[in-house]
């Protein structure tokens, strides 16, 4: 039985509208430089269109860097909170955020591609999960303190989850 792997973005064609689009590893591809920031450009050679390596990943069209988004994400799954992480990388809450969306997002991508045929039971909500409904918990919470003009504030004893 052979088992199924992830292919790597520069090893297929991106473009829907290519007779080559998704076959993977069929020698149409080839290098094409790099873009502004480093990071590798490839080309189709049945379409002729460009993409970026990370296209299809969590770091495509990104400003930060893949390190300091990695350090980010880990310290979340640290338990570290979004103002804690702020504070230390300097990397605004939403931003950190919407990071542990597309994280997630591409979790399940992999986990239905690689764990969905073989009929097992779902794996532990992982701490990019975790993070993600603790914040909107906290949005929740302070949208309903605000609106009725209460201002709930944490104990001192209090720490983030």
């Amino acid at each position: 039985m052979e088992e199924e792997k992830v292919a790597q973005a520069g090893s297929f064609c991106w473009n829907e509208a290519c007779a080559d689009y998704g076959q993977v590893r069929k020698g149409n591809i080839i290098k094409n430089g790099k873009t502004d920031k480093g990071v590798p450009r490839s080309r189709g050679q049945t379409c002729r269109k460009t993409f970026t390596q990370t296209k299809g990943t969590l770091f495509y069209r990104c400003r930060h860097s893949e390190e300091t988004m990695v350090q980010c994400l880990a310290m979340g799954g640290d338990r570290a909170s979004l103002a804690a992480i702020h504070r230390i990388k300097g990397v605004k809450e939403e931003t950190i955020s919407q990071w542990v969306e597309r994280a997630a997002t591409q979790v399940e991508q992999i986990e239905e591609r690689l764990v969905g045929p073989k009929k097992l039971t779902r794996v532990q909500m992982d701490a990019c999960g975790h993070m993600s409904v603790t914040r909107e918990k906290k949005g929740a919470a302070r949208r309903r303190s605000t609106r009725d003009g209460l201002r709930e504030e944490p104990p001192a004893t209090w720490t983030p989850v």
